[in-house]
């Protein structure tokens, strides 16, 4: 035992201000942050705050008066990442930032509650801080239904009122309501009749419920950190453990030498006062004196005596400072000052296991341990995982080493015990060979019992040795934390290996230089589809994120090669469900199937659908959560017109896009839409030049042959008819006729050498074929002579 007191070498006239905060409970109870692991509360007769494990005096924790708390009196206390904590006071919600200082009434929460829940996340990134932003506010003891219950996703910035649709089946009490991340759920505790049961919103554990137990006086819920499903309810006459997220609640067990009963706290005589845990250990001490030390496993916890000190008094709170390492704390009130300073006496639980009186047998394994451990890890859909733990056992044992998953309905695994070599000593080493998928994947499980693939969820995995004995304590299981969800470092490309640049149509350097391009406006719909295109877009051309264009030839039907790659390297070539779209509103392209063609059952979906979105500039809303695929019957979206465009590439389908006659670049967005290739929205842009295109002609082709091929046979029988006209008599009117004709013609051209150069020609012949008119007509207006 030592005592904690600094900052009091000189007098102080320091007071308090505000209202000094206390516990509504008769217990104490020492809240630590997860995530910075020297800051805690001590929550008792007074509440202090510490950022340095109690490692000096501290004033009582105050609100200050403005803040019109009534009776200062705190249910229930929560850190949320950073440096915020969250309490409810006298049946209002508030937070302190307690790095600054500052307080605040939490919004949107209009009824009284008692309790602030939520599962904290120490991982880095952003999947990880997701789950710790998740809260709920609740009022412990409200009838279920008619009680409010709120929640908040941004770290109880804010509160808004639970939708109750699913809790609308339930009957009684509400005992509290928890994220529980561990099987990706939210479980409502219920009370009924002194019997408290666990029930589920989540598929498919919401058509079931848990084990009822009893539940005579309410009971403080601790969820064990990291999400391993461990839970502690108990309050001064009860103690009770579950290892599965509520679904089985069950006693600890005693162990009194080689005796092991499951404790009934009332028939022993004693009042449990404080509770203290970690990932893997359980510590109370009780009015009686005596403090009990157990492990959490999911075999069962069991919990032991230790020798009796004299430790408790009324204010004497316990917590875990490291693994093994109990500390036991009691505030001292100073007269001459307004800070508290600490009674402090470290516990080691190993040490202490160790005198023979408790009988305990020595740990059966040596060694236990893995990388896995501190890391958290992502399975994507279609992925695995593989782990890996050595194991020694102590000489002359044989311990059973046990792999548990906190989630088997959405994660299954199966593993491998090999032996591994020796040590230097000639022990067995032992490694254990675990491969991870989803349960969905493993196909021996019941339909009925598998979570929805769609859906993406979260599982602990825990190595741990299923006889191990009490003694075991520095010798802690493997866990971490997977994910079953998008894989972050994964992304799409699309192949390139012939552009427009290495075949020296384009040239990179231009493309890099502010290049820009024109769409005619009859080759593009404005993007907001506000009527037709009045003018020519230019298009600024963004080489750094798409590169060099594909090249692609106009009328070969085409299909872009996509890529999957993570962590910078390739995985495949995707054959998932995927979908195009120009995103400057080029509409020169199509595509090879229809709906019939492509063995539609219900109607397709097409971008029309999504219409009123890409107006928003939205161009990634059709992706996997709303597509649904046309393979499958529905009795609501019926074939009705088989001859619209499938626009959906890739998959089961040939499908191919086909350009039109129009040679440049189009610029696209992909994106995958297929529901069962991966949980992340997987996009991407790239570009394509279209080149081989012809001019698009002005007229019908069969219009232009039919007339060239006529005009053709006319010039042909005129070169033959006009002439054998011309030498016969008979026909000099029709001729006449003609050249009137051909003079009127004359009169419109405007060209004076073409007239001039028609007449001369015409004149000649007209002269030679009529010799007898001509000769008469010169003596008229020639000489006399």
């Amino acid at each position: 035992m030592h005592t904690v007191r600094t900052g009091k070498v000189f007098e102080s006239d320091i007071q308090l201000e505000g209202d000094p905060l206390f516990y509504a409970f008769p217990n104490t109870f020492v809240l630590k942050n997860l995530c910075r692991t020297k800051v805690a509360v001590y929550l008792g007769k007074n509440v202090f705050l510490t950022i340095n494990n109690f490692e000096s005096s501290i004033l009582p924790l105050t609100v200050p008066k403005s803040m019109a708390v009534g009776v200062p009196s705190v249910t229930s206390a929560h850190f949320v990442s950073g440096s915020l904590i969250l309490f409810v006071i006298s049946g209002k919600a508030y937070s302190y930032n307690f790095d600054e200082n500052i307080w605040r009434k939490l919004e949107g929460i209009s009824d009284p509650v008692s309790h602030i829940s939520g599962d904290t996340c120490c991982f880095k990134g952003s999947f990880c801080l997701e789950l710790s932003n998740n809260l709920f506010a609740y009022l412990r003891g409200g009838q279920i239904p008619g009680t409010n219950i709120y929640f908040s996703d941004n770290r109880g910035f804010s509160f808004q009122i639970l939708n109750t649709d699913k809790l609308s089946h339930l009957k009684g009490t509400l005992g509290g309501i928890f994220h529980l991340h561990s099987m990706s759920q939210v479980g409502i505790l219920m009370v009924d009749n002194n019997l408290g049961t666990f029930h589920y919103t989540e598929y498919p554990l919401n058509h079931s419920m848990g084990i009822p137990f009893s539940y005579k006086n309410p009971l403080e819920v601790i969820m064990i950190p990291h999400q391993r499903g461990f839970l502690i309810l108990w309050n001064q006459t009860s103690i009770l453990v579950s290892s599965n997220s509520g679904q089985i609640v069950k006693p600890v067990r005693l162990i009194n030498k080689q005796n092991v009963t499951d404790l009934d706290v009332t028939s022993a005589n004693i009042t449990i006062h404080s509770v203290a845990s970690n990932t893997y250990e359980l510590a109370f001490l009780v009015a009686e004196d005596h403090l009990y030390y157990g492990s959490q496993n999911y075999m069962g916890t069991s919990i032991i005596k230790l020798l009796d000190q004299p430790l408790w008094s009324k204010d004497t709170s316990i917590y875990f400072e490291n693994v093994g390492m109990l500390e036991v704390l009691t505030p001292v009130d100073d007269p001459n000052f307004a800070a508290f300073d600490f009674n402090k006496c470290m516990v080691n639980v190993q040490a202490a296991l160790m005198d023979k009186s408790l009988e305990l047998e020595p740990c059966n394994v040596e060694l236990l341990e893995s990388t896995m451990i501190d890391k958290m890890f992502t399975i994507d859909m279609n992925s695995k995982l593989k782990l890996s733990a050595l194991m020694v056992p102590r000489m002359g044992k044989n311990p059973t080493p046990l792999v548990m998953v906190s989630n088997p309905h959405a994660l299954g695994f199966k593993a491998n015990l090999n032996q591994f070599g020796h040590t230097f000593d000639g022990n067995s080493k032992y490694k254990l060979d675990i491969e991870l998928q989803q349960q969905h994947h493993w196909g021996n499980s019941e339909f009925n019992f598998t979570a929805s693939i769609k859906r993406h969820a979260i599982s602990s995995i825990t190595v741990d040795i299923a006889d191990k004995t009490l003694s075991c304590v520095d010798l802690k299981p493997l866990s971490t934390l997977i994910s079953v969800g998008c894989d972050l470092t994964k992304k799409i490309v699309v192949q390139n290996k012939i552009s427009a640049c290495s075949m020296g149509i384009l040239s990179p350097v231009e493309l890099q230089k502010n290049y820009t391009y024109t769409i005619e406006r009859e080759a593009y719909d404005p993007i907001n589809h506000n009527g037709e295109a009045q003018d020519d877009l230019i298009v600024f051309y963004e080489y750094k994120d798409l590169g060099c264009p594909r090249l692609v030839y106009y009328d070969k039907p085409w299909k872009p090669v996509v890529e999957l790659w993570k962590n910078g390297i390739l995985e495949e070539i995707m054959n998932a469900e995927y979908v195009i779209l120009e995103m400057n509103g080029l509409v020169t392209y199509s595509y090879s199937l229809t709906a019939a063609t492509a063995n539609c059952r219900s109607q397709p979906q097409n971008w029309s659908n999504f219409e009123a979105d890409i107006e928003n500039e939205d161009q990634f809303l059709w992706n996997r959560e709303n597509y649904v695929s046309c393979h499958e019957d529905s009795k609501d979206n019926p074939l009705l017109w088989p001859n619209v465009e499938y626009q959906v590439l890739g998959g089961r389908t040939n499908n191919r896009v086909i350009f039109g006659q129009r040679n440049g670049i189009y610029t696209f967005h992909l994106s995958v839409v297929d529901p069962y290739y991966s949980y992340c929205n997987l996009n991407t842009i790239f570009s394509v030049y279209v080149h081989g295109a012809l001019p698009v002609a002005k007229f019908q082709p069969l219009v232009s042959i039919t007339l060239l091929v006529t005009i053709t046979l006319l010039t042909v029988w005129l070169a033959y008819a006009i002439p054998k006209q011309l030498r016969t008599q008979k026909d000099q009117r029709p001729l006449g006729l003609c050249f009137q004709i051909f003079q009127s013609c004359l009169g419109i051209c405007t060209c004076a050498w073409l007239r001039g150069k028609l007449r001369k020609w015409l004149r000649p012949r007209r002269v030679s074929d009529q010799p007898e008119k001509t000769l008469q007509t010169g003596k008229k207006r020639g000489d006399p002579k």
